[in-house]
């Protein structure tokens, strides 16, 4: 932090982004690459929450009470009749209701996620940093559960990683209640039991240690890469600004730097690189807009997230699809297609094929004992 404190308060203080509107054009590879995954998040927290189920299946009228649980934006039975290669009905015994279980190709997908990746030693491991590092970011080394569920997906973590995951490793994590800085109230955070400074190194630092060979240095000068979509060039004068912008001292995700002047362009480097930290920790190196805002309010950014996205189109693309807006860290990607595939997103992409095959018999008058034109069944389960 030294290195810091001799740029002086008229550096940490200054402002000079010009007020020029910094455009936004659509990406049609990144934008195939959020919309490749429609339903995905839903259908997988759906098939999570069946095969938690002591019988592997939920009664079929219990549905409703799962619309908002799993961000369904249609009726659940609706949901289920779209995917009947993955999901199936079934009635238990003639006293018993009907219920929806996995069909066998996706109990299969199932467990082989489970033995291949969640109970892997190796990507447990893996996944244990990335919670620790995502709970690192600003230094803040604790963040309330709800904030957590949020990027749990996308982090790659098992649906119930509190149970399955946390409490295996009591040497890095405890839940703890804290005053909820958002409402003043108590709420259940995950917390780091002690701090863990070798993982303290952010991707940005790491790609700079092997150029230089040197290790990590503060203060250091760190450009980020800039992609932008064919055809599409900033004003002079914002292009200006960013080359200017870019020479700044690069400031650790890791590190508390809530002293800089928050409308500073130090200040703006050092929230760029947090959200650069971020998307780079998450599997997929993209979320939902609604994450990022809901952890840079809690953290005490206030509204510089927003701000820094809108700013940097070449670090970060803002897709529109799928009824939500999506945060896309640029670099992971070559046109559609992630750079580094993590296993998981590899498995993901087969409950994609699987969801594709449902397709070819959505024609049927029925979808595994759920009627199209059974109007009783929609009326008793509307949701």
């Amino acid at each position: 932090m030294a290195a810091f404190t001799k740029l002086g308060r008229s550096l940490q203080q200054r402002r000079t982004f010009i007020n020029a509107r910094v455009k936004w054009v659509g990406d049609p590879y990144l934008d195939e690459a959020v919309q490749r995954e429609k339903n995905l998040k839903q259908l997988l927290s759906l098939k999570d929450r069946i095969i938690s189920s002591p019988s592997k299946s939920l009664p079929l009228s219990s549905l409703s009470l799962l619309k908002p649980l799993v961000n369904l934006h249609i009726t659940a039975a609706t949901f289920l009749q779209k995917h009947p290669s993955v999901f199936q009905t079934f009635q238990p015994s003639r006293s018993l209701p009907l219920h929806v279980r996995l069909t066998p190709q996706a109990l299969d997908l199932h467990k082989e996620e489970e033995e291949t990746i969640h109970l892997s030693s190796p990507h447990r491991n893996a996944a244990v940093q990335r919670l620790t590092k995502f709970l690192m970011l600003t230094g803040a080394e604790s963040l309330p559960l709800y904030v957590v569920d949020r990027f749990g997906f996308d982090l790659g973590l098992p649906h119930d990683y509190v149970t399955s995951l946390v409490c295996d490793y009591p040497d890095y994590f405890e839940v703890t209640e804290v005053n909820d800085r958002l409402n003043g109230g108590k709420t259940l955070a995950l917390s780091l039991t002690s701090p863990r400074k070798s993982l303290a190194v952010s991707e940005m630092e790491r790609r700079e240690g092997n150029v230089n060979g040197s290790g990590v240095k503060k203060g250091l000068r760190i450009r980020y890469s800039m992609n932008f979509p064919k055809g599409y060039e900033l004003e002079k004068r914002v292009k200006n600004w960013v080359d200017q912008w870019q020479d700044l001292p690069y400031i650790s995700p890791y590190e508390n730097a809530f002293h800089l002047g928050s409308s500073s362009d130090q200040a703006e480097k050092w929230a760029v690189g947090v959200l650069h930290e971020l998307l780079y920790l998450l599997v997929s190196k993209k979320t939902e807009t609604e994450n990022v805002v809901c952890l840079g309010e809690y953290l005490g950014f206030g509204t510089r997230f927003k701000k820094a996205l809108v700013h940097h189109p070449g670090i970060f693309y803002m897709s529109h699809k799928i009824r939500t807006q999506t945060v896309v860290l640029r670099e992971g990607y070559h046109k559609a297609f992630l750079i580094e595939k993590h296993p998981l997103m590899g498995m993901r992409h087969r409950y994609l094929y699987l969801m594709s095959r449902s397709g070819r018999v959505k024609k049927r008058d029925y979808v595994s004992g759920i009627k199209r034109s059974n109007r009783s069944f929609d009326a008793h389960n509307s949701c």
